[in-house]
This record gives C-alpha cells, structure tokens and sequence, in this order.
C-alpha cells in the first residue's frame, strides 16, 4: 500500500481541518494539503521522474517539506532526505549514489548545490517553479505501490565512513506507524506534531501516524530547535508531540529550570538518537512530569526497535527502576530483539553480545551496496552493531557501539557505563569516553569532559562507584563535544584528536 492513502483519506473525512502550520499561522487545511500534493505530483509526473525513481529533500523544516513528501509518493516516486545541515559536498554524494532525478531545496541549499547540477531538476522551495509545481494539473489517482517497494532512501550519518543508503518500504513504514500507536503514544485528531529536530530524520518519520489521524503539523519559525519557540508553541497549540535527541531534552530541561516554565502543553517527548544518561532523564521528569518515551532504532530499522513507555521513564517505585531507566525498553510489537553472538546466534538472558532485531520493520538492504547488505543482514536478523544485554523481563540495555568498546589489559570497558558515573558530578556538563591505544594494555581510557574538571574528585567518584581498572587513566577538558547533524557524539574525532597529541 502506498502511504499517501493516509493523507487522501484524512483529506476525504476532514477537509476543513486545519494540517499544516509555520508557527501559529495555518497554511494549509487537510483539504489544501491534498490537492497541493496531488498537484506536485502531476508535475513529477509530466515527463519528470517515473514509479520508483528518487527524488530528494534537502530543505529545512518547512511546511512544504510535507507537501513535497506527499507528492514524491502520489507519483510513486521514492523520497530521498537529505539533512538539511550537510555541507553541500556531502549532500552532492547522496544525490550522485541514489540517482535522484529531482531535488527541491531550500533557496539557500540550492545555491550551494548550483554549480556542477548534481541531479537533472533541481527546484527552490519556496519559488516560482515551486508555485508553477503546485499549480499543476493534480494527479487523479495515487500511484500504486505494493507494501514491498521502496518509500525512502535513508542515508546513514556515515561517522564510520562514507553513508549508505538505507532501502526502506511502505511496508516498513507502516509498520514503524502502527507501532508508535501501539507502543509509543495514542494519536488523535486534537494532537500537534511539531517539528524542532530535522525533518529528514526520526521527526519526519514520525509524520505518517499524524497524517493518519489528521493531527495538526507545526514547523517553528526558526526553522530548528530553540526551547523558548517550542515552549511557546506547545503551550498555544496543547496536547503537543515532539521528536528530540537527548542533547535536546538536557537543553529544554536548563532553559525550563533557567526561566520558571513548566512545559504547558507538551503531551509527550520522544527521545532517542544517543545515549540518554539517568540524571538528565531523572532531572527532565522531575521538572516535565510524565512526559518522556524513549525509543530505539536506527535507519535500518526506523524508530521501530524498542520502546520505554512513559510509565517505565516516570517510574520511581519498581526495585529494579534505575535499571530500566537506564535501558532501552523491551521489543516493539511488530519485531522480535535478541542479543546474539558473532554468527547471530541467539545467547540467554543476562548475556552480553550484539543486539539483534527481526520482522517486518527490518530493511531488505542497502541501495546497491550487497557487501554491506551481507554483513549486516545475517540469518535473519539484522545486526545492530550496537552492543548490550536483555534481562529476564525482556529490558534490553545499550551498552555500546561495537566499535566504542574499550579493551584494557583484556578487560572490556563500555564507556556508557563511566560516563553515567562521571555524570554523577554536578561540575560535569557533558562527557565522553574514548579508548586510545597503550604498549602495556592494548588500551587505556581517556575522559572527554566539559564543564570543570577536578581530576582527584572525578577519580574518587569513579572508584566509589566502579571498578578500579574502568577508571579513566586521562582527562581532557574540552569547550564542547564534536557531534553529528543529529546530535551523536563523533568518537571518532575525539580518537583523532588524541592522535594528534
């Protein structure tokens, strides 16, 4: 089934209700949405894409992000987001490897891609053309798609080198939908989705339910994220969703505390996207209340991997609740999650390996990449790359990302773990933990840390709550922590930086 459905039948049931706003301001009711969908869509298809070719987004969060999204897939197409912070070099690359033939950009974004024509249509939203697209002659029809063709081309942040292409389907999509219903959070017609985080990531993914339900949709004036905007809008329109990585919550929570607001109006806070540490988690919620659902997936199992339902987040009284805050929740209903071995092989409760995910919300593949297709995909499952365990009661921890895994004198350290301790210092803002390679112990443990730094302090708090030999050997105090586009530390240029030095 073709998702645009979604959005046909919302527009058939509710034409009048008001969808699409920038700010306060409504732009576009379900009905207005429909037919300017439907219009770009029959300019697509006026000898411009066919079924199944990519088109790409690279715009900012804008209301017609989502008219653009709708008519890609009314004419069959397959979007292609691009996150809309990228250098152009980087966006470029996308272009060239999915083979988009169309891309509606940002003014901006446009000019920095203008040059070499790195696809053959490339449209500014908003412009003329952009207007000449919406008043086009509208498709009759959406363009049939089974739930097996592909939807979206994701791009992963490629922090371990160059991104790939993440094949995800309608049926894929679907299925991430319905689970967030189920396991997530109910969604209603009186709801807001507003859009603080990029719209071309878990925000934008999380558009289609809403869509469905013919909730309202919010892009911030800004563009982006900004506390004081989001608390405004949350308060005016109530019963308010958004999307945010932890580096976000931990921002809205200082900004509250700072100003005296209560966060009126916000319904629920997804997070996820990185590691959310239990005295940010337990600061939000005793300043928001009841509020918090973390999630986790990632591109190649969108959104749809685990979930820790607000109950399990506000949860003070269950003997085992800083455990559970500390994890990731248990399986989605739609996949099943497993902690495996090397070869894949499901290993017992309490075992530490890779965690593992299978069902329908599962990629087939990356877009013309079968080697990294092959390594990920075994048996089945679909191999996370992430590291962790899964107790009795199904709760599954992130401990680490394979490749973060500290080895010292044989000893595994996953520097989450250390983090939460070093976390515990109300001097330290932020902090992350790296191994660097050492002649005696094959790795030694550094601390990136901001905020102020008393290494004699941090040492003690660490050998009160860990042991010895996981204490970090080095501190570094640095300004800020070098992050991604989505708010994921970048290991990596802090392993760099350590070369150099």
């Amino acid at each position: 089934m073709n998702l645009a459905n979604w959005l046909k039948r919302s527009a058939q049931m509710t034409p009048d209700r008001p969808a699409l706003f920038l700010g306060r301001d409504c732009v576009a009711s379900y009905g207005d949405f429909w037919r300017d969908a439907c219009a770009v869509a029959g300019w697509l298809r006026a000898g411009r894409i066919k079924a199944g070719d990519r088109v790409a987004l690279f715009m900012k969060n804008t209301p017609d992000y989502l008219t653009a999204l709708y008519g890609i897939w009314i004419a069959g197409g397959v979007v292609v987001p691009i996150n809309a912070k990228l250098h152009a070099r980087e966006a470029k690359f996308i272009l060239a490897d999915s083979g988009a033939e169309v891309v509606f950009a940002s003014p901006e974004l446009a000019e920095a891609l203008a040059g070499e024509k790195p696809c053959p249509v490339m449209v500014s939203v908003p412009s003329s053309e952009f207007e000449t697209a919406r008043g086009s002659a509208p498709m009759e029809q959406i363009t049939f798609r089974t739930a097996d063709d592909l939807a979206w081309l994701f791009y992963t942040s490629g922090t371990t080198g160059k991104p790939k292409g993440v094949m995800i389907t309608h049926r894929m999509l679907t299925t991430m939908s319905l689970c967030y219903a189920t396991d997530v959070d109910a969604v209603s017609a009186g709801d807001a989705t507003l859009y603080a985080a990029p719209m071309s990531h878990g925000a934008g993914l999380y558009n289609m339910l809403h869509v469905r339900a013919g909730a309202r949709h919010v892009c911030p004036v800004s563009g982006g994220f900004d506390p004081s905007e989001i608390f405004d809008l949350a308060s005016h329109f109530g019963r308010t969703h958004i999307f945010a990585a932890p580096t976000m919550v931990k921002r809205l929570t200082q900004v509250a505390r700072t100003s005296g607001v209560k966060g009126d109006g916000l319904r629920t806070v997804v997070y996820a996207g990185g590691p959310m540490y239990n005295a940010d988690i337990i600061e939000a919620v005793e300043h928001f209340g009841p509020i918090f659902v973390q999630i986790y997936g990632q591109g190649e199992c969108p959104m749809g991997i685990t979930a820790l339902p607000r109950g399990d987040v506000a949860d003070r009284q269950h003997q085992n609740w800083r455990q559970r805050l500390q994890s990731v929740g248990r399986a989605q209903s739609a996949v099943e999650v497993a902690i495996g071995d090397s070869n894949a092989k499901p290993l017992p409760a309490g075992a530490h390996g890779e965690i593992m995910v299978r069902g329908d919300a599962v990629m087939p593949g990356y877009w013309q990449n079968s080697a990294a297709t092959e390594t990920t995909l075994k048996n089945g499952w679909l191999m996370t790359g992430d590291r962790g365990f899964m107790d009795a009661d199904g709760y599954v921890t992130l401990q680490d990302r394979s490749k973060d895994m500290i080895i010292t004198g044989g000893s595994n350290v996953y520097p989450r773990e250390v983090e939460e301790v070093l976390l515990l210092d109300p001097q330290v803002l932020e902090v992350s933990v790296v191994g660097q390679p050492h002649p005696e112990w094959g790795e030694e443990i550094v601390a990136f840390v901001v905020g102020e730094l008393d290494e004699k302090r941090l040492d003690q708090l660490c050998l009160d709550n860990i042991a010895r030999f996981k204490r970090p050997k080095h501190y570094v105090r640095v300004d800020e922590l070098p992050k991604n586009n989505y708010g994921k530390v970048l290991k990596t240029v802090l392993r760099e930086k350590l070369a150099k030095r």
